[in-house]
């Protein structure tokens, strides 16, 4: 008995949180293609068949393609290409509690739940529909996937006996190059493992030893990098990226940019996936509060790493996660929920340390207060994929959390069109052109309308070539 009980109680988290995905996005397999979707998966040529990405690469985000290519090859459609986002998805969560145990070990923290209700709460967010119900919001959930799998392999290495460390050590270096190779933000990876380290209270920290157990990480991704520099892709990248901002104005943008994102982590009501920010590029006050939280967080974090590991761990992983789409290299579009997908796990850990330091003197208020917010996320989350299921719904939500966003507005009107609402679709360009005189799609959108050749040009009201992309 005592061996059928410890084999449930190991079984049971990961089984509760495989249920807790599968029921919170069922729904997202009904979702249709939207925004980026087009451009990324539907008609991109390199992305249609195993023959067609292997005679594109060398390219950006190689696994990331290959990926979208066995999923045209499977012949499952846009239900396959959500089914396969849950499941990644899922993937992260078992990855996710797996480390939040392992965490827990590790800083002599032995509450039982805490991992579970950090790793719900980080699946559950509805912040988190744009990695999965969106199609190719893949991007970050797929290098999220190799990200934690690396770092997984990495913290089991290093209770190993020596052969298999150097083996697993190996393994999460391939894994982070994975990771990388499907989205750039994985390069945080050698940083996240220094981290662990600083928050392993259970041995002494040297900087020589994290420098030996993570060597090979540091060396992969400098390779990486070098050979990214190499690409004409990514030169390009660079050379537009500089092109749109200074690197000072950049800084400065993406303080307000994380100011937004941050309250998306409690304004789950107006989420937004096409939010198109205004770009400040001069420090004003909003600017210098989020700059003085994020100096006070860090530097708190940084000294209080071995006496506090378990919330000091969590602030800092937040920060180090935001700063790849937060930092040196201009957006176009300033910010998107994306951004917070690996990061969540910081804030959802924090969140479960104030609830369980709650149970210690009120247990039944802490099961309460855990239980609703993990019933407000998922049904949230369940919510906000429904505004996926087709193209007007999701950019009927946009111009109502955004009328200021042109772009959403002619994207609306080209979904309406394509239903053949055509009146509505004249309306929406309008206020396209109202919110921004010279947005040259809405523009001609409407001119073909008012000639009387949109219509006809749609054929069955469908022409995807008037969609404004990213």
């Amino acid at each position: 008995m005592p061996v059928a009980t410890d084999t449930r109680a190991r079984w049971l988290p990961p089984l509760l949180v495989v249920l807790a995905v599968g029921i919170a996005y069922a729904n997202a397999l009904q979702a249709s293609f939207q925004f980026d979707d087009w451009d990324v998966i539907v008609r991109d040529p390199r992305v249609q068949s195993l023959a067609a990405w292997w005679a594109s690469m060398p390219g950006m985000r190689p696994v990331l393609k290959l990926s979208y290519a066995l999923n045209h090859a499977s012949g499952f459609g846009v239900t396959g290409f959500h089914l396969v986002n849950i499941l990644i998805h899922a993937g992260n969560g078992l990855l996710m509690l797996y480390l939040m145990q392992r965490l827990e070990t590790q800083t002599g923290h032995r509450s039982g739940g805490l991992a579970l209700a950090a790793t719900l709460i980080f699946v559950l967010h509805p912040v988190q529909t744009e990695a999965v119900t969106y199609a190719s919001g893949r991007s970050t959930s797929l290098s999220t996937f190799f990200a934690l799998a690396s770092i997984a392999v990495w913290v089991a290495g290093r209770s190993s006996s020596q052969r298999a460390t150097v083996y697993m050590y190996v393994a999460s270096s391939l894994l982070m190059l994975l990771g990388i190779a499907t989205k750039e933000s994985a390069v945080m990876v050698p940083a996240i493992l220094l981290l662990w380290a600083a928050a392993d209270v259970s041995r002494p920290f040297s900087w020589r030893q994290i420098g030996q157990q993570s060597a090979l990480h540091w060396l992969l991704l400098l390779a990486a990098l070098s050979a990214a520099l190499l690409l004409p892709a990514y030169q390009q990248f660079l050379a537009t990226s500089l092109a749109t901002r200074s690197v000072a104005e950049n800084l400065i943008a993406q303080l307000h940019g994380i100011g937004w994102l941050l309250s998306q982590l409690l304004d789950i009501d107006r989420l937004n996936a096409d939010p198109a920010l205004p770009v400040q590029t001069t420090l004003d006050l909003n600017g210098s509060m989020v700059l003085l939280g994020i100096v006070v967080a860090a530097g708190t974090a940084l000294s209080n790493i071995r006496r506090f590991p378990l919330p000091a761990f969590a602030v800092l992983w937040f920060l180090l996660w935001m700063a790849p789409g937060n930092s040196l290299l201009a957006r176009l579009d300033l910010v998107n929920d994306r951004q917070l997908y690996t990061a969540l796990a910081g804030p959802a850990l924090l969140l479960a340390l104030a609830i369980h330091r709650l149970g210690r003197q009120q247990r039944y208020l802490a099961v309460t207060g855990l239980s609703a917010v993990l019933l407000l996320e998922g049904f949230a989350t369940h919510l906000r994929n429904e505004v996926y299921r087709d193209e007007v719904s999701f950019w009927r939500d946009v111009v109502v959390q955004s009328p200021h966003n042109a772009r959403a507005w002619n994207n609306l009107g080209i979904a309406l069109a394509a239903d053949c609402d055509l009146d509505r679709a004249e309306f929406a360009w309008r206020k396209a052109l109202a919110t921004e005189p010279g947005y040259v799609r809405a523009a001609v959108n409407l001119r073909l309308l008012e000639q009387g050749l949109l219509p006809e040009g749609l054929g069955p009201c469908r022409n995807l070539s008037l969609r404004g992309g990213a």
